[in-house]
């Protein structure tokens, strides 16, 4: 299933999307396992939760852009971001691993979406909630999910008096 637009894909969009390989692994530069865990935003997830919540969010995505390449409209299931957080051991598992799966994700999505025709990215899937999604809107989604959560990464840091060097 295609929607057309009748434009060019901007793939511009791609390199952005790589550009942020390595976002992860400067959130958590430099700090300790209990400055990762901390919570100095109260009522707030920490460091290493936002960090896992951003690798496990881009590794959904990854599976969702395959599904939308390869499929024709698959169904796209939401998912429960705080039971992750809460049942999936944010805060005992390495913060440091899940940074390096994050750039390796993001640069091997990349190889794959360069590949692509510029019409494929208007091929679409249906999210569960959301309803229909195009691979170029997904993509651009998650571009603008790691620089939602970079504002916050550098609100905790600056409470940890560890401000953000990027």
């Amino acid at each position: 299933m295609h929607r057309s637009t009748g434009s060019r894909m901007d793939r511009t969009m791609i390199d952005q999307y790589v550009a942020l390989a390595d976002e992860l692994k400067a959130w958590i530069a430099g700090l300790t396992r209990d400055q990762l865990n901390a919570h100095p935003v109260p009522g707030t997830w920490s460091i290493q939760q936002v960090v896992f919540h951003t690798l496990d969010s881009d590794l959904v995505a990854t599976d969702r852009m395959k599904r939308i390449i390869a499929m024709d409209l698959p169904l796209l299931m939401n998912y429960d971001e705080s039971r992750f957080a809460g049942l999936l051991f944010y805060d005992k598992r390495d913060a440091s691993r899940a940074g390096e799966l994050f750039s390796i994700n993001r640069r091997h999505t990349a190889e794959l979406l360069l590949q692509l025709p510029d019409e494929a990215f208007q091929r679409a899937g249906v999210h569960s909630v959301r309803g229909l999604i195009t691979l170029g809107e997904l993509v651009q989604n998650y571009i603008e999910h790691v620089s939602h959560h970079r504002k916050f990464i550098v609100a905790k840091r600056q409470a940890l008096g560890k401000p953000l060097d990027i």
